[in-house]
């Protein structure tokens, strides 16, 4: 088998092993400064880091402003001092050893501010600032005037070079690297463009070696590409390694890294994993952001399912097409198509009653429950994205002006239930689309939970 060497990384001379990111809680100062520990490169979510007190306790997220703008401004404070918190503890348990990123989904909202603030907070612990979900076209200025190294998030050699010629040219001594993201096998939020197909996934080779074209182009040959989504062991990807069409890469590893000792997840979560079998992973597109997103089916994603299969279309004015009148409220009656009606029916009787629009001119069928419950988390929203489709807010201008979408969720509170020891039936769990080898991996046989050294080890040893 060949074995990887070492690269140069954020700076320094590393194991080309990333830590993925992932979102709330899904990686701290504890798994990522573990990772760097081993020679690696550690990263630090900061979707929502959690701060620890001098003491070691949980400082937990709690709003006590009544307008949405100023829950958010108390968001970013969180996100700030906690990420600035994360960045310690991985630096003390890193001892100067591998390298620590930070990760940021570039469409929260105030993600710049954020990035920028725990830069300042935490200057000299943290290496590089890897990005996703959308374009982060700020993301060269920033990392240069720290000083730091930047690592877009991309799905396709077109949206590095839209990046490069509209912003990165500019700053290209900190460009460190760029993630190529599979979008059919990553776990989390997917960057699947409108011209890809979901159900028909294409084979990462072939892509790479566009990519690598491309930076050719740009004159960054030598940039490194870090390989993300599917990557389980290194023995699958043996002709990616010193492959002269791909050049320089690295390995990050996403899913395989949550099942350790060090992991922030909880043991449920964890077991839940175990236990997936292949086919267990749903991409669909239900996250609030509008991307495509993969997650574990469970009750949570199962209704989520069955809402837009149970989706009808309507008009508030009658056409020829939809012609029947449906009261939804004691107030409004809309048209729907007549053979629509028994679908409406068959919702009611399973308890489904409550009628709401979609932004698409479209049905959906709730329970009074969960109407509550959307309502609820609709007053309580802290403005945690830069759009969101589920409560219509948009930093930019407070609102997108369209209806609230009844077909998504709370991305915070889910992820933020979860993260922290909530109901892994009842709450989005993400993972990638390669968790069911868990349940054949022998480095977790009889549910044995290994540290991040047994882990690393593994992986060079292309376990």
């Amino acid at each position: 088998m060949k074995t990887v060497n070492k690269l140069k990384i954020s700076g320094a001379m590393v194991y080309p092993l990333i830590e993925g990111g992932k979102g709330i809680n899904g990686t701290d100062g504890k798994s990522s400064g573990s990772w760097a520990k081993e020679g690696g490169v550690g990263t630090i979510s900061m979707v929502s880091p959690t701060e620890i007190s001098l003491e070691g306790t949980i400082i937990p997220e709690i709003f006590h402003e009544k307008i949405r703008e100023k829950r958010h401004r108390e968001m970013v404070e969180y996100a700030v001092k906690g990420g600035i918190s994360q960045a310690k503890i991985a630096h003390d348990i890193a001892g100067n050893n591998g390298r620590i990123h930070i990760n940021m989904l570039w469409e929260m909202a105030d993600s710049e501010e954020v990035i920028t603030r725990v830069l300042d907070g935490a200057k000299g612990l943290i290496h590089g600032v890897t990005c996703g979900a959308g374009l982060p076209y700020n993301l060269g200025a920033i990392a240069s005037e720290h000083q730091v190294y930047y690592y877009p998030i991309i799905s396709s050699a077109r949206a590095m070079s839209i990046l490069w010629k509209r912003s990165f040219r500019k700053y290209p001594e900190f460009l460190g690297g760029v993630v190529y993201e599979d979008p059919w096998l990553a776990g989390g939020h997917n960057g699947l463009s409108n011209a890809e197909n979901p159900l028909q996934p294409e084979r990462p080779y072939e892509r790479l070696v566009e990519l690598r074209k491309i930076l050719k182009e740009l004159g960054l040959a030598d940039l490194p590409i870090i390989i993300a989504g599917g990557v389980w062991s290194l023995s699958d990807w043996q002709d990616y390694i010193d492959n002269p069409e791909l050049g320089n890469v690295a390995f990050q590893f996403g899913t395989r890294p949550m099942i350790t000792k060090e992991s922030p997840i909880s043991d449920a979560w964890k077991m839940l994993m175990m236990k997936a079998q292949k086919g267990d992973v749903i991409l669909q597109k239900f996250s609030p952001t509008g991307f495509f997103s993969s997650a574990i089916k469970n009750s949570f994603l199962s209704n989520l399912m069955r809402r837009k299969k149970a989706e009808i279309p309507y008009s508030e004015q009658k056409t020829d097409e939809l012609s029947l009148l449906l009261p939804i409220s004691p107030l409004k009656a809309v048209y729907i198509r007549p053979e629509d009606k028994k679908q409406v029916e068959e919702q009611r009787n399973l308890g489904y009653s409550m009628i709401k629009e979609t932004p698409d001119e479209t049905l959906v069928f709730l329970t009074p429950d969960e109407w509550l419950e959307m309502q609820k988390q609709r007053a309580e929203c802290v403005g945690c994205l830069s759009q969101c489709q589920f409560s219509s807010w948009s930093r930019a201008n407070g609102s997108t002006g369209k209806l609230p979408d009844p077909r998504t969720y709370c991305i915070h509170n889910t992820l933020m239930n979860i993260g922290h020891g909530g109901d892994i039936d009842k709450n989005l769990a993400f993972a990638g689309h390669n968790v069911y080898r868990f349940a054949t991996d022998p480095l977790y046989r009889h549910n044995h939970i290994p540290s991040v050294h047994e882990l690393f080890k593994a992986i060079l040893d292309g376990k």
